[in-house]
């Protein structure tokens, strides 16, 4: 017989979230059914997160002083970011990635997609990184590493002139493709939506044109807002164009880009979403949890689904006086409430307990 495990509280069910009173059971790592309930502890249970896009290896580049535009900074192959990065010992990068992945788990993210910066050996070293930690990584390579992990993290077509025999590879054996595209302007989108790819990244820049493009060939877009404003890629909410890329339907995902300026935290990435680009809270925690279809990751709180969720307990905080409890997680990044983190990477079970036991 198989051992059931049960969670109570407030749940945000579905796609889109819809919060209700249930016991969620789990068995082996499924959840098999959600109970509604007339009355449950003081807790919410929220999917857990997926950063859509990340440099991790930036981490030994943290806060470094610095100054220059987006190209003298993170732009390969002669960006400060890279300069560093090949100056690092393979043991310092792996200790800052592994880092960066924990500070992901403990505030309540179970998965990330990262661009992998030096070959083979480079992807091999995040791989170590993320050796027996409760975190579903995909690694997108570059310069040769594309060959040993999920696919290739091109950068923008202008700065890879092999990328069409990079993207025909990755067609080959069925591999993911993602694009940097529309970071610094629109000149490079139409060359990486011509790749089919399987996701873009930025999308600063999008043209009318573009976002119609981009929302008829059913392409996630990741933004990062964080990161865009603070390397000058924006400095309003027109950009990216949120508003518009709504309208026409495109799906949009969050990441939080580079380590070395922003920290991989989720919550902070959508609260500061929430305040510049008035995304509504409903879609936009949705956006940052359901996780990333193509890679076969699905984040979101049905019966039948693999069980990712954190469970926040509000009873000793002000969040007990909520009238709208996903606005509250959006807005007020309570990670200090996250008392258990139940990730499940294949069917293997590993439990994060903060300050709380995984039975709740």
């Amino acid at each position: 017989m198989t051992d059931e495990t049960t969670y109570s509280g407030v749940a945000f069910l579905g796609d889109p979230l819809e919060p209700r009173p249930v016991t969620i059971v789990v068995e082996a790592g499924i959840i098999t059914r959600i109970e509604d309930e007339k009355r449950v502890p003081d807790r919410w249970i929220c999917p857990a997160f997926f950063n859509a896009h990340t440099h991790l290896a930036d981490t030994v580049a943290m806060d470094i002083p610095c100054s220059g535009d987006l190209e003298s900074l993170v732009s390969p192959p002669h960006g400060l970011k890279h300069q560093i990065l090949a100056k690092t010992p393979p043991e310092d990068l792996v200790e800052a990635m592994r880092s960066s992945v924990l500070s992901m788990i403990k505030t309540g993210t179970a998965g990330f997609i990262d661009f992998r910066e030096g070959g083979a050996v480079g992807v091999s070293y995040l791989q170590e990184a993320c050796k027996d930690l409760s975190s579903h990584p995909v690694i997108l390579g570059r310069e040769g590493g594309e060959e040993i992990s999920d696919g290739a993290g091109i950068s923008s077509a202008r700065d890879i002139s092999s990328y069409e025999e990079i993207v025909s590879r990755m067609k080959k054996t069925g591999k993911l493709i993602a694009f940097h595209a529309g970071e610094r302007d629109s000149a490079d989108i139409d060359a990486a939506l011509a790749c089919e790819p399987d996701i873009l990244v930025h999308g600063t820049h999008a043209g009318p044109h573009q976002i119609r493009a981009i929302a008829d060939a059913g392409i996630p877009v990741v933004i990062c807002p964080r990161s865009n404003f603070l390397l000058g890629a924006t400095t309003s909410s027109d950009h990216p164009p949120v508003r518009e890329m709504r309208e026409q339907g495109v799906e949009i995902l969050i990441g939080t880009d580079n380590a070395m300026f922003v920290q991989p935290d989720m919550m902070q990435e959508i609260s500061f979403a929430h305040t510049v680009y008035r995304i509504p809270a409903e879609e936009l925690l949705s956006s940052a949890t359901r996780g990333f279809s193509a890679a076969g990751i699905d984040h979101t709180i049905r019966e039948g689904n693999w069980a990712n969720f954190n469970v926040i307990d509000y009873s000793d905080s002000n969040l007990r006086f909520s009238h709208d409890p996903v606005t509250s997680v959006v807005k007020r990044s309570p990670t200090a409430q996250i008392c258990a983190s139940i990730f499940y990477v294949e069917s293997k079970l590993i439990n994060h307990p903060f300050g709380g036991g995984p039975h709740v």
